[in-house]
C-alpha cells in the first residue's frame, strides 16, 4: 500500500493531503468525499510574561523548552495575577493549561515564602470533568513544576484515590485535582477537614468548561456556589481561572457558570499545522429498510474501514464514536481486517469508552500517548484535553452535536504543530445528511453558545439542601443562589427538608444532603456488569441507560470480546452476561406518553400555535430488536417486562387546526405519518440551532393529543427539570422548522428514509412515517409563522391547563417513541464519561 513517490510530513508519516488521497483511492472511494476544507496553517505570536509572574517558574517553563509564551497565555495570566477571573477560550491545541499554571505556581510560590505560612502556604483547587483528565494534568503538572521544590505538592483527589492517601492530600498537598462531583459530594460536605486547604485557597481553575452545559452544568454552577460560600466561611475569596475550547461569548457562559464577573481572552496566537478536513459519505448498499428505502452503510462500518487503511499507513489516527458499542465494534472490524494484512496490527488498535475500570482506562492512556497504539476507537471520553499529542488524523464517526465538539475532536490531531487530516463521516440520518451536503453549516458558522439554567428549581433546591447541611443558610446566602431560592426555601420547609430558626435554615434529615442528587443526572447507581461464570467485574453502566444497554438479551461489547445479558437485577444494581458471539446487535425499543403541565408561553401562527412549558414524560422499554451486524438488517424482536420511567421536563410544542390540514391537502389517514416525519426530522434538525445533539432531546407525535384537543407535535429535554434546548428551539422556531422542511423536501428518496425522516430511536419502528404530507404540512405550518428569520418571539403568557391523563398517542397511531434520555457529559466517583447512547448503529 507504500506510496514511496508521494510526499511524506516531517515525521515521516505521510502528510494529510497524501493520507486523504490514499483513502480515496479505490472503486467510488472518490465518490464519498462530499467536501473538503483545507484550513491553512498559522504562525505563533509570542509575548513576555507579566513582571508578576515568579521568575522560577519563568525558568521552570524555559527548562521545559518553553521560552516565551504565546500571547493569549500571557494574557490570561495578567488577569489571573491582577486577581481578576478570566476564561481563555482558544483553539484545541492552543496551551490553555500554560496560561493559568504560571500565576498558580507563581502564587503557591508566594504563599511557602510568606511570614507564618505554617508549612501549608496558598493553594489551589483543578476541577476537571473526567478523572482521566485530571490525572493527565497531575503527570504534567509534577513534571513542570519538578525545579520547584516542595512548594508545589500536586494530588489527585477523586474515586479512584485510595483511602491511605485521602488524608495527606486534604493535610498538605497544595494543588489538588478533582471533579465536581467529589467537589460536591466529599470536599464540601466535609469541609472541617479541608479547612487549612480551603482558607488558603488562592485559585479554582476549571477546565474544559464549555462541557458544563444543560442540567450538568447547571448542577455545575450551583456546586460553585456552594464553594464560594464556604471559602468565604473560612476568609477565602478564590479567584477563578477558566479554559474553554472555543465558543460563543465565553465571559457570560463563564460568569453563569461561577457567579462572578469574568474577563475573557479569545484571540489564538498559537501556531497551528495545516489542517485537511473532508466530509464522507457511506455509499448507498444493496439493501431496503423500512418501507422498501435505500439502505446506507453504517457510519460505523466506514469509519472501521477508514481507521485499518490509516493504520495500515502508520498514520496515528483516533476515530471517535457515538456510542460505546459503536467504538467497540469498530476495534473488533479494524482488527479483524488488519489482521488480514499483518498479524502485528491488530494489537496496535483498542477501544476506549467509559465503563471500563480505572486500570484497564490509565493503560489505554499510556499505550496512546507513547505511539504503541496506531489506532484508537473513542467515545466522547477522549474529546477533551489528555495529552495525545503525536496524532497525525481523527476520524469522526457520525457528527458529535455540536460544533464545538467536533472543532474539539478535530483539533485532538496535529498537537505538535504538525499537519492533521480529519475525517466526518455522515451517519444515515437527517443532521448528517445536511451537513456532508451544506459544509457551510460546518465551516462557515461560529459554535455554539453554552446553555445552563442555574436557577432552574430541579437543580436549586437540592443544592440549597447541601449548602443548609454544610453550613446553616442565611438571608444572607440567598443573593448568592439566585432569584429563585426564596420561594424554594418555603417549598422545603413545607416538606420537612428544611427548618426554620433564629439563625437560619438547617437541614432536618439523618441521610446526607448531597446524596439527594446526582449531579450528571445518572439517575442513580451505576449497573455493574458481572461476568457470570467468574464473578469478575467487567465494568458499569450508568443507571439511566441500564433499561436499553443492558436488559435480559442484550449483546454487550467489552475491549472487543462479545457478551450476553443473562439477567438485569434492577434492585441490586447488577447485570450478569456469559462469554458469547452472537452474529447481530440489540437495541431497545420503548413507548412514551406525555401530558402537559404547564403552558408558559404561546406564540400565534395563524391558526396554529408553538407553545413552551413543562410537561411530564413516562417512558417504558418493552422490547428489543436483533439487528445484523454491519448492514443493520433486523432479525427479529422479542418483548421485555422492565418498569416504566417518569421524566418532568420542558418541552416545546406546536398544533395546527382541522383547517389548515384541509388546506395542506392532508387527509385523516396521512395525518399520523405526517406528523411523525415531521417530527423526526424536527428533532435531526435541532442540534443545529441549540447546543445539543438528537440523543439529548425526544419527541412525541399525536394526532389528537389529550390536552390540547388538536394534533400535536412535542420535542422535550431529556433530563428533569429540562436544559433550555427546547427552549432554545421555541426562540429559533421559524429557522429550525424551515431547515426542517427543507431537509425532508430535498431528500431523494421516495417515501422517507434515514436521511431524512427514519430515526434511528424510534420506539414506533419508524411507523407510520409520510415524507411528502410531511412537506406539506411544515409549508402550511411556516406560512403564517413571523416573518423575520431568528426571530426572538417574545410569545404572551398563558394560563396553565389542569394536568390531563396520559396522552394516547405514544402507543397509538402516529404516537413517536424518540427516547430522549440523555447521555451523560462526564465521569462520576467511579466511572469515565462516554458518548453513551440509548440506541446505536
Amino acid at each position: 500500500m507504500a506510496q514511496d513517490h508521494l510526499p511524506q510530513s516531517a515525521h515521516g508519516r505521510p502528510s494529510p493531503r497524501t493520507a486523504l488521497e490514499r483513502l480515496a483511492t479505490g472503486a467510488d472511494r472518490a465518490a464519498r468525499i462530499t467536501h473538503t476544507e483545507h484550513l491553512p496553517p498559522r504562525v505563533g505570536r509570542h509575548a513576555n510574561w507579566p513582571e508578576s509572574i515568579r521568575p522560577e517558574v519563568v525558568a521552570a517553563i524555559a527548562a521545559a523548552g518553553i521560552d516565551r509564551p504565546w500571547e493569549h497565555q500571557a494574557r490570561a495570566a495578567g488577569h489571573a495575577a491582577d486577581g481578576e477571573s478570566v476564561v481563555v477560550a482558544t483553539g484545541t491545541a492552543s496551551g490553555k493549561s500554560l496560561g493559568y499554571l504560571a500565576p498558580v505556581l507563581s502564587a503557591l510560590l508566594d504563599g511557602a515564602d510568606a511570614p507564618g505560612a505554617g508549612g501549608r502556604g496558598a493553594t489551589a483547587l483543578y476541577l476537571a470533568p473526567t478523572k482521566a483528565l485530571a490525572a493527565d494534568q497531575r503527570r504534567a503538572v509534577s513534571a513542570l513544576a519538578a525545579p520547584l521544590g516542595t512548594a508545589v505538592r500536586p494530588a489527585v483527589y477523586d474515586g479512584d484515590t485510595p483511602v491511605e492517601e485521602r488524608e495527606w492530600v486534604r493535610q498538605y498537598a497544595t494543588y489538588v485535582l478533582t471533579n465536581p462531583d467529589m467537589l460536591h459530594r466529599g470536599i464540601l460536605p466535609g469541609h472541617a477537614r479541608w479547612s487549612s486547604f480551603l482558607r488558603h485557597l488562592r485559585y479554582v481553575v476549571i477546565d474544559e468548561c464549555h462541557t458544563y452545559r444543560g442540567v450538568f452544568g447547571s448542577h455545575v454552577a450551583q456546586v460553585l456556589r456552594r464553594l464560594r460560600r464556604i471559602c468565604a466561611r473560612y476568609g477565602a475569596e478564590p479567584v477563578f481561572l477558566l479554559a474553554s475550547a472555543t465558543a460563543a461569548d465565553p465571559a457570560r457562559a463563564a460568569g453563569l457558570l461561577t457567579g462572578v464577573p469574568v474577563a475573557e481572552v479569545t484571540d489564538d496566537a498559537s501556531p497551528r499545522g495545516e489542517l485537511a478536513f473532508a466530509l464522507w459519505e457511506p455509499p448507498l448498499t444493496q439493501l431496503s429498510g423500512e418501507h422498501g428505502a435505500p439502505v446506507r452503510r453504517t457510519a460505523t462500518a466506514e469509519a472501521a474501514e477508514l481507521l485499518t487503511d490509516l493504520v495500515v499507513q502508520g498514520v496515528r489516527t483516533v476515530a471517535f464514536v457515538r456510542s460505546r458499542r459503536g467504538a467497540e465494534l469498530v476495534a473488533v472490524i479494524a482488527q479483524e481486517r488488519l489482521a488480514e494484512t499483518d498479524a502485528s496490527l491488530p494489537a496496535r488498535v483498542a477501544a476506549y469508552r467509559g465503563g471500563y475500570l480505572p486500570e484497564e482506562r490509565r493503560a489505554l492512556e499510556r499505550d496512546l500517548h507513547s505511539g504503541r497504539l496506531l489506532g484508537l476507537a473513542s467515545t466522547s471520553a477522549l474529546e477533551l484535553g489528555v495529552d495525545i499529542s503525536g496524532l497525525d488524523a481523527v476520524l469522526l464517526a457520525g457528527y458529535p452535536g455540536t460544533r464545538a465538539s467536533l472543532w474539539q475532536q478535530a483539533g485532538r490531531a496535529g498537537r505538535s504543530g504538525q499537519g492533521a487530516l480529519a475525517v466526518m463521516v455522515g451517519r444515515d440520518d437527517p443532521l448528517d445528511t445536511y451537513l456532508v451536503h451544506h459544509p457551510e453549516a460546518i465551516f462557515e458558522q461560529p459554535v455554539e453558545s453554552t446553555v445552563l439554567d442555574p436557577d432552574n428549581p430541579y437543580v436549586l433546591a437540592p443544592h440549597l439542601c447541601a449548602a443548609a447541611a454544610e453550613l446553616p443558610l442565611t438571608e444572607d446566602d440567598l443573593d448568592l443562589f439566585g432569584p429563585q431560592a426564596p420561594a424554594l426555601l418555603g417549598q422545603l420547609e413545607r416538606r420537612g427538608l428544611l427548618r426554620r430558626r433564629a439563625t437560619g435554615w438547617y437541614w432536618t434529615r439523618r441521610e446526607r444532603a448531597a446524596d439527594l442528587t446526582d449531579i450528571r443526572g445518572e439517575g442513580g447507581k451505576p449497573v455493574q456488569v458481572v461476568e457470570s461464570a467468574t464473578g469478575r467485574l467487567l465494568g458499569t453502566v450508568d443507571a439511566s441507560s441500564a433499561h436499553t444497554a443492558v436488559h435480559e438479551g442484550a449483546v454487550h461489547l467489552h475491549q472487543g470480546r462479545t457478551y450476553l445479558v443473562e439477567q438485569l437485577d434492577l434492585d441490586e444494581n447488577v447485570a450478569l452476561v456469559t462469554r458469547t458471539d452472537p452474529p447481530y446487535s440489540t437495541m431497545a425499543r420503548d413507548i412514551t406518553a406525555i401530558r402537559v403541565l404547564s403552558a408558559d408561553v404561546e406564540e400565534p401562527w395563524g391558526e396554529a400555535r408553538i407553545h413552551f412549558g413543562s410537561v411530564e414524560v413516562t417512558h417504558q422499554v418493552v422490547s428489543y430488536l436483533r439487528r445484523r451486524l454491519l448492514t443493520g438488517e433486523v432479525l427479529g424482536e422479542t418483548k421485555l417486562d422492565l418498569p416504566p420511567r417518569t421524566l418532568r421536563t420542558r418541552a416545546v410544542w406546536w398544533t395546527v387546526t382541522d383547517a389548515q390540514l384541509d388546506a395542506a391537502g392532508i387527509h385523516p389517514e396521512e395525518l399520523p405519518g405526517a406528523l411523525h416525519a415531521a417530527e423526526h426530522a424536527s428533532i435531526g434538525l435541532l442540534p443545529l440551532f441549540a447546543t445539543c445533539d438528537r440523543w439529548d432531546i425526544g419527541g412525541v407525535s399525536v394526532p389528537l393529543h389529550a390536552d390540547t384537543g388538536l394534533p400535536t407535535v412535542f420535542v422535550y429535554d431529556g433530563h428533569p427539570g429540562g436544559a433550555g434546548f427546547a427552549e432554545r428551539a421555541f426562540h429559533t422556531a421559524r429557522t429550525w422548522l424551515t431547515a426542517t422542511r427543507e431537509a425532508i423536501a430535498a431528500c431523494e428518496c421516495d417515501f422517507g428514509c434515514p436521511s431524512c425522516v427514519q430515526s434511528p430511536k424510534c420506539g414506533n419502528g419508524n411507523d407510520p412515517l409520510d415524507k411528502a404530507a410531511a412537506v406539506r404540512l411544515l409549508t402550511c405550518l411556516l406560512s403564517a409563522s413571523p416573518d423575520a428569520p431568528d426571530a426572538q418571539p417574545g410569545g404572551r403568557p398563558v394560563d396553565a391547563p389542569e394536568p390531563a391523563g396520559d396522552a394516547e398517542g405514544a402507543a397509538g397511531p402516529g404516537g413517536d417513541q424518540e427516547d430522549g434520555t440523555a447521555r451523560p457529559p462526564g465521569d462520576t466517583g467511579g466511572g469515565e464519561p462516554d458518548g453513551g447512547r440509548r440506541g446505536v448503529e
